[in-house]
């Protein structure tokens, strides 16, 4: 069953011990846009047992030069349902399941999150990664930070009580810009596989993971930066919480 991994179980840093891990593994992407369509392909070609999808969203025209989960023939339709069928089609043997829902508090996201081992924010907007991440502080689950925009995007991945959270690299959000976000396709595409790859290095445990490190990623000079990042003991999030110390 496991011929159509081969090219990773020669890694030793796999094998088919880690194949195995990733079979019984889940990972909810929030987010099955830009970010979320290139980490989610990437997480069920590499054969994480189970994916979930969240998404209120609907396909839309202007979505295809970066979201590729999503074609002409889906516009129209349910973002997750979309994702769902395209992912389906590409591997059967993965678990993908849909949440068509709009994420508007943390206790509704701690609910969904009990059930999944890893959580990806693919997100496009502050509020809900303040969500995501003191959901994630709450119930203890790992998450990896993406962002994109115009030709940059940014990595990080956080775990409660080891690491900065999120709070820690953004104490308040940035002013909102006004009118519709920029967006090179390919932007969301590499940031969402640097954040498929950070996950599958979580799964397994196995490399360096960006753990207090902001990866910064720039396409139009081709440049990757690194910035350290310390946490807060004042952070309202993770400061004074339980992981304290």
């Amino acid at each position: 069953m496991f011929e159509r991994y081969q090219r990773q179980t020669l890694l030793p840093e796999v094998g088919i011990q880690g194949q195995e891990t990733l079979k019984n593994s889940s990972v909810l992407l929030v987010g099955a846009g830009g970010l979320g369509s290139s980490a989610a392909f990437y997480l069920a070609a590499a054969g994480v047992g189970h994916i979930g999808l969240v998404d209120d969203d609907v396909v839309d025209q202007s979505n295809l030069n970066r979201q590729i989960l999503h074609t002409p023939g889906t516009i129209g339709k349910s973002k997750v349902a979309s994702a769902r069928e395209t992912l389906k089609r590409f591997n059967p043997d993965v678990t993908i399941t849909p949440h068509p829902i709009k994420i508007s508090s943390e206790n509704q996201l701690e609910e969904l999150i009990t059930d999944y081992d890893l959580v990806l924010d693919c997100t496009d907007n502050y509020p809900t990664r303040y969500t995501i991440n003191q959901a994630c502080i709450h119930q203890q689950k790992p998450w990896i930070y993406g962002a994109v925009s115009e030709f940059e995007g940014q990595v990080m991945t956080l775990i409660p009580g080891t690491t900065p959270c999120y709070r820690c690299l953004y104490p308040s959000a940035p002013a909102a810009s006004e009118g519709i976000a920029a967006v090179m396709g390919v932007a969301p595409g590499l940031i969402g596989t640097l954040q498929a790859a950070e996950a599958l290095k979580y799964l397994l445990d196995t490399g360096k993971l960006l753990t207090g490190r902001l990866l910064f990623v720039d396409l139009m000079d081709i440049h990757f930066d690194i910035m350290t990042v310390t946490r807060n003991k004042e952070c309202p999030a993770c400061g004074h919480s339980i992981f304290s110390g």
